[in-house]
Order: C-alpha cells, then sequence, then structure tokens
C-alpha cells in the first residue's frame, strides 16, 4: 500500500483480486491529471501481474468520485498541450481497461459523476449501494465529457436516456440506474461489503481464460454488426474449446462431479 498522500492506493486480497482505491476523500477523490496519470500507472503494473484475474475500483470516504478538479482545470485550460496530454492519457487508461483479459469491477458509493461516471462506464461491473447518486453533471458547470462519456453512455443506456442525463446534469439513484442499465446491481449499503466478499470469491473462482473469453466476445461484439459479431463467435469459442485447457477441465470436473481445477 501506498503513502497516504497518494492519490490512488493500490492494495491486494488474496491472489486473484486487487483493489484501486481513489484516495482523496476531502475532495470527493478528483480525477486530476496526477490521480490518472498514476491509475495509468497501477493498471500497467497489473496488467504484469498474472495472477490478478480481478481489479475492484472505489473511493475513500464514502464517495466514488465527483469528477474532475474544476479549479485545477482553470490552469489546465491555459496549457493546451498539457490539457491534450491529460485527455489522451484519461482515454488511454480506459481503453486499456475495456481491452483488459481482467474483470473491472466499480463500487460506486456516495456521488460518482463527470469523470467519476466515464471511470464506471470503462468498467465490466458496477456495483452500487442504495444510497448511491449517480450523473454526469459536466453540463451544471459548462464542462463536456472529454473521456469518453459522450460515447460509452448512449451505448450503454440508449441516446435518449443519455441525452437526458448530458442535458440536464441531473443526478440519478442506484435503482433508476439499474433500471436503465447503467450499473449491474443495487445492494442495501448494510450489506455491501458482505456481498462484495462473496462476488469476488465467485469471481475469482472462475476460469480466467474464460473470464477473458467471454469479456472479449461482448466487447468486440459491441463494435459490430450482428452478422460480423456471430461470425467472430463461432471462430473464437470453436477455438477456445478445442484448444484451451480450462474448458476441458471443466467438461470433467462437472462429470467427476467436483470443482474445477482452473490454471
Amino acid at each position: 500500500m501506498k503513502a497516504d498522500n497518494d492519490p490512488v492506493i493500490l492494495s491486494g486480497r488474496g491472489e486473484a483480486v486487487a483493489f484501486i482505491t481513489l484516495n482523496r476523500p476531502d475532495q470527493k477523490n478528483p480525477l486530476d491529471k496526477h490521480t490518472i496519470h498514476r491509475l495509468h500507472e497501477l493498471q500497467r503494473q497489473l496488467e504484469e501481474d498474472k495472477a490478478v484475474q480481478v481489479v475492484v475500483m472505489r473511493g475513500a470516504g464514502g464517495t466514488f468520485s465527483a469528477g474532475g478538479d474544476l479549479k485545477g482545470y482553470v490552469d489546465l485550460y491555459k496549457q493546451p498541450k498539457a490539457f491534450r496530454t491529460f485527455l489522451t492519457e484519461f482515454h488511454q487508461l480506459l481503453n486499456l481497461m475495456e481491452a483488459s483479459k481482467k474483470i473491472y469491477v466499480a463500487i460506486i458509493e456516495g456521488y460518482c459523476a463527470a469523470g467519476g461516471l466515464e471511470l464506471l462506464l470503462a468498467c465490466d461491473m458496477v456495483i452500487a449501494s442504495q444510497s448511491a447518486k449517480i450523473g454526469d453533471a459536466h453540463v451544471n458547470f459548462g464542462q463536456l465529457p472529454g473521456a469518453g462519456g459522450s460515447q460509452r453512455l448512449p451505448r450503454t443506456v440508449g441516446p435518449m436516456r443519455a441525452r437526458y442525463l448530458m442535458f440536464t446534469g441531473e443526478f440519478i439513484d442506484a435503482i433508476e440506474a439499474e433500471r436503465i442499465g447503467l450499473i449491474s446491481k443495487v445492494i442495501a449499503d448494510a450489506d455491501l461489503e458482505a456481498f462484495i466478499s462473496k462476488l469476488l470469491s465467485r469471481l475469482s473462482s472462475m476460469s480466467p481464460l474464460g473470464m477473458a473469453g467471454m469479456k472479449h466476445l461482448v466487447n468486440q461484439g459491441l463494435k459490430t454488426d450482428i452478422a460480423s459479431g456471430l461470425s467472430m463467435e463461432l471462430d473464437f469459442v470453436h477455438h477456445y474449446a478445442t484448444t484451451s485447457r480450462d474448458a476441458t477441465e471443466g467438461l470433467i470436473a462437472f462429470h467427476e462431479k467436483r470443482k474445477p481445477r482452473f490454471i
């Protein structure tokens, strides 16, 4: 674990799960250039750790992230080259998370807004406490989503709902966010930690190759038309089933009535 003044803390849980925690609760965990750069470093570090299957992202102090550092942007906007570098690194981070074979799980408590929402949208699974509030909120202060929000949000909840959230800057509660497909599941605040523990145990017991393959199929399919996606699925699954130890091990374990021993 890093020092307390680090904007992001990385800690491990067993061999298969790593936690990344945004660590400036006094400022509602802003996603400024220093935080994004640190997240980029940690993401690359985790990619090299073959034992980690699941990466959990959450915020310290009961808030996921209220978005960018609006005060800091005043100076950053006066430095076009530096601002371009910041946006590029933010884009790269989220693209790498989506392309990763690891499963990224966001735990949303308190507020999740603007850049925080853009970070959420790049995760594979989102669990929110019932009291959480989620919104785009850029427009409330005359800002625009610059880390993919204008592209990922419509693809996640549909263009009509996305435009409403983006144009009004309105926050919605976790139940509404689940209803429109913005998050995976809502959990009562008091039950959140117990649910997370069970979920992570379940995810970390799955086949790493199977999970990575499932993520690849979904993400690649969303980038193309249905006919091309079906063709891609056929080829990918044929290769996986005929060459992967995990695919065969799962069938043998079922036949022998035991838990699979995945790689």
